[in-house]
C-alpha cells in the first residue's frame, strides 16, 4: 500500500522547543482536532482549521520561554488539559484557554523536560529530577549527566510508577522513588522517550527512544531487567531524533511510528509480521522538526501528520488529495474558495507591510534619539556539536530562526573541515599565524539566500585540545552576530564506557590498546594536576605486544586508503588511454573496474582528503610514544618511518618498530 501525503502549511508562531505542540482529542472519530503550541515568546496558542483558514481558539499573553507542553487529565479520561513548563513554573489551561493552575516549583534550574500522568508531575531540569503529586514534592534524584527527557510507564496499566530518565551519557535510568533500579546503555545520547503505541505496547512496558546521532530503538522495561526488542542504526546518516509519535497513518489498523529529525526529515515506519519497523514514507523540511503528532486537522475524514519546526511553522502532511475529481458546481465552489483565500492573503500581506514600516520608523527614531541605548536585534540560535563514532568526526549544526548570511569558524587547535553533501554554502579560508596568536583555522561559510540551517563536519587530532568558535551572522539589519564556543577535549575521539569498578577509591586505572591514548592521558593529567597544585602519582605498565596489535588494527584502514589513493592517481591516465584507443577492451580487468568506478572513487577520495595523513600521524605518534615511555627520543628517525610508510608493507613496518 503506497502512502501519498501532501504538504499544507497552516501558520507560523515564534521559535519552538522540542515537544511543545500537541493535538487535542477529537470529539468524534476522524473529526478535525485543535492544535495547541507554545513558543519561545511564552505564548500558548490553540487553533483549528475552518475552510482552509486557521481560526484561533485562544492565545495567551507573552511570558517566559516555553520549554515543554504536555496534555493531561484524570486517568482513563480524554487527556485535554494543557500543561506548559516555563522557567521553573508549571501552568495549566483548559481546552478553552482558562488558566486553572500556576505552580512554582522553586527549582534552581529551568525545567527542560516534563511528563504528566493523572495528578503526578514528573519534571527534570539539567541534572535534577523531581516527582510531584498534587503539587507536593514526592521524590528527587540528582543525575551524573544532563537529563534530556523524562517519562513514566502507564500507571493505569502497571499499577506502579516507573519513571525513566534519558541521560546524555548514553544511559536510560529506571527509577523507583528516588533510587535507580537499573541503568540501560543505549547506542547514542538519548534525546527523546515515548511510550510504544502511545500506551506502552502489549505489555505496557515498551519504551521507544531516539538518540542525537539518529538511532531509534524499542526496549521493554521489566521490573528486573531491560529487554532490547529492535534498533534502527541510521545507515543513511540522517539527523538526530527530536520527536516521535504513534498513529495509524497508513490505515491498516496498526499504529505506525512517526519520527521527526533535526535535519528536517519526517519519517513513517510501519511494522511487518515480525513487529520489525520498515520505512514507508519520508519527507524533508528545510529546518529541524521539534514536534510531531498524528491526527486530523485540515479536513474531516483525512488523517495527517502534523509537525512544528524550529522557526515555528505548523505544517501538515495530509492524506487529502491536492486535485480532486469534481463536477461543474463543485469546481465553481473550489474556485470561489481559492479567490477568498487569495484575498485574505493579500489583506494579511498589506497589514504586515504596514506593520514593518511602522516598526522601521520606530527603530530609526529610537536609534537617533540622544538618550538611545544600543538597539541590537536579538535572534535565537539552535546548535549541536556531536561526535560521530562511525567516521571519527564531529558534526556542528547551527540553526537560526531567520536566514543566515555567514558563519565564521575559528579554532585555536588544528582541525580539518570535511565536505558535507547537504551543505550548499561557499567556504573560504584565511591564512593564520598559529605561533603568534594561537589561530590554527579561520574559515568563512557564505550561505545562499533563505538558508536557515548549516551543517559542518570537523575532524580533530587526539591530544591537541582547545576551543572551536562559531560567529553566526544572520541576514538582518543592523548587522549583529552571536558567538558559540565548543570545547575540543584531549581524547576527543573517545567516548565513555559504563563498566566501572566502584570498589576503587582515590585512584584511576586507564587501559588502552593504543600507547598514544595512555600518553595523552598522562600528559593532560600531569598538566592539570600541576596547575591545581595537586600531588599526583602516576605509574604505568607498557605491554610491548600492544604496539603490534595497534598496528594490525590500523592496517586494514591504511591499506584501503593507500589503494584508494593509487586508484585515483591512475584515473586520468586510464581515461586518456580510453580516448586514444576508443575502448577499454585492451585493459586488464582491474583497470577496467577502476574506470567503471571512477566517479565513485573520486567522490570518496574527495570526502576524506586528510584521512591518509591522519593515519600516518597516528602511526608516527605511536612510534614516538612507544620510546617516550622508555625515556628515548626517536624524533630523528621519523623521516625514515615516513619512507617506510610511503612504500607500505605491514611486516616491514612492524620490523622497523621492533628494531628501532
Amino acid at each position: 500500500m503506497d502512502l501519498n501525503l501532501n504538504r499544507a502549511d497552516y501558520l507560523q508562531v515564534g521559535v519552538t522547543s522540542q515537544k511543545t505542540m500537541k493535538l487535542l482529542p477529537a470529539s468524534k472519530h476522524r473529526a478535525t482536532q485543535k492544535v495547541v503550541v507554545g513558543d519561545h515568546d511564552g505564548i500558548v496558542m490553540c487553533f483549528g482549521m475552518k475552510k482552509g483558514e486557521a481560526v484561533t481558539v485562544f492565545k495567551t499573553l507573552p511570558g517566559q520561554k516555553i520549554a515543554r507542553l504536555e496534555l493531561g487529565g484524570a486517568l482513563n479520561t480524554p487527556q485535554e488539559k494543557i500543561f506548559i513548563a516555563a522557567g521553573s513554573e508549571i501552568r495549566g489551561f483548559t481546552k478553552r484557554g482558562k488558566q486553572f493552575l500556576s505552580f512554582e516549583t522553586n527549582l534552581t534550574e529551568s525545567i527542560k523536560a516534563m511528563h504528566i500522568s493523572g495528578s503526578d508531575l514528573f519534571l527534570s531540569a539539567s541534572y535534577i529530577y523531581n516527582h510531584y503529586c498534587d503539587c507536593k514534592d514526592q521524590h528527587y534524584y540528582l543525575s551524573g549527566d544532563k537529563i534530556n527527557d523524562v517519562i513514566c510507564l502507564p500507571v493505569e496499566r502497571l499499577l506502579r510508577e516507573v519513571p525513566v530518565l534519558a541521560c546524555q551519557d548514553r544511559v536510560l535510568r529506571v527509577l523507583q522513588g528516588s533510587d535507580v533500579t537499573y541503568e540501560i546503555e543505549v547506542p547514542g545520547p538519548p534525546t527523546v522517550l515515548a511510550l510504544h503505541n502511545g500506551n506502552g505496547g502489549d505489555s505496557g512496558e515498551d519504551l521507544l527512544f531516539g538518540t542525537s546521532d539518529g538511532k531509534l530503538g524499542l526496549i521493554q522495561i521489566t521490573t528486573s531487567k531491560p529487554i532490547h526488542k529492535w534498533e534502527i542504526r541510521n545507515e543513511k546518516k540522517r539527523g538526530g531524533i527530536l520527536c516521535v509519535d504513534s498513529f495509524d497513518i497508513v490505515g491498516d489498523g496498526v499504529k505506525d511510528l512517526l519520527v521527526g529529525r533535526d535535519d528536517g526529515m519526517v519519517e513513517v515506519y510501519s511494522f511487518d509480521n515480525a513487529n520489525e519497523p520498515v520505512l514507508r514514507f519520508d519527507h524533508t523540511l528545510s529546518e529541524s522538526v521539534t514536534s510531531i503528532q498524528g491526527g486530523c486537522v485540515g479536513k474531516d475524514g483525512y488523517d495527517e501528520i502534523v509537525v512544528s519546526t524550529y522557526s515555528g511553522w505548523i505544517t501538515g502532511l495530509t492524506t487529502e488529495p491536492v486535485h480532486k475529481e469534481s463536477g461543474p458546481g463543485e469546481e465553481l465552489k473550489f474556485n470561489q474558495e481559492m479567490q477568498n483565500k487569495i484575498s485574505s492573503l493579500r489583506s494579511e500581506l498589506e497589514q504586515l507591510q504596514y506593520k514593518v514600516l511602522q516598526e522601521r520608523e520606530k527603530y530609526q527614531q529610537s536609534s537617533q534619539s540622544s538618550k538611545a541605548k544600543s538597539a541590537v536585534p536579538s535572534f535565537s540560535v539552535n546548535d549541536k556539536f556531536t561526535l560521530n563514532k562511525d567516521d571519527a568526526s564531529y558534526s556542528l549544526i547551527l540553526e537560526v530562526q531567520t536566514a543566515i548570511d555567514n558563519v565564521l569558524i575559528q579554532s585555536d587547535v588544528p582541525i580539518d573541515l570535511l565536505d558535507v553533501d547537504k551543505n550548499s554554502a561557499v567556504v573560504s579560508f584565511s591564512s593564520c599565524d598559529s605561533e603568534s596568536n594561537d589561530n590554527f583555522l579561520l574559515a568563512t561559510y557564505r550561505c545562499q539566500a533563505n538558508t536557515t540551517r548549516l551543517e559542518l563536519k570537523i575532524r580533530s587530532i587526539e591530544g591537541q585540545y582547545g576551543t572551536l568558535q562559531a560567529y553566526v551572522t544572520p541576514r538582518i539589519q543592523p548587522k549583529t552576530c552571536q558567538v558559540r564556543q565548543y570545547h575540543i577535549k584531549p581524547l576527543s575521539l573517545h567516548q565513555r564506557t559504563h563498566f566501572i569498578d566502584h570498589d576503587r577509591k582515590g585512584e584511576g586505572v586507564f587501559k588502552s590498546d593504543n600507547i598514544s591514548t595512555i600518553s595523552i592521558l598522562k600528559d593532560v593529567l600531569s598538566k592539570e594536576a600541576t596547575k591545581r597544585k595537586i600531588n599526583l602519582n602516576i605509574s604505568y605498565e607498557i605491554n610491548e605486544v600492544s604496539v603490534k596489535h595497534t598496528l594490525k588494527l590500523i592496517h586494514p584502514k591504511l591499506e584501503y586508503q593507500l589503494l584508494l589513493a593509487k586508484k585515483v592517481q591512475l584515473i586520468d591516465a586510464l581515461k586518456e588511454l580510453q580516448v586514444h584507443e576508443g575502448n577499454t577492451n585492451f585493459l586488464i580487468p582491474e583497470y577496467r573496474c577502476i574506470l567503471e568506478e571512477a566517479d565513485h572513487l573520486q567522490e570518496e577520495y574527495k570526502k576524506q582528503p586528510a584521512h591518509l595523513e591522519r593515519l600516518y600521524g597516528m602511526i608516527t605518534d605511536l612510534f614516538i610514544d612507544k620510546f617516550k615511555f622508555k625515556g628515548t627520543n626517536v624524533k630523528t628517525k621519523v623521516p625514515l618511518l615516513l619512507e617506510i610508510l610511503d612504500s607500505y608493507d605491514q611486516n616491514a613496518l612492524i620490523a622497523f618498530f621492533d628494531a628501532a
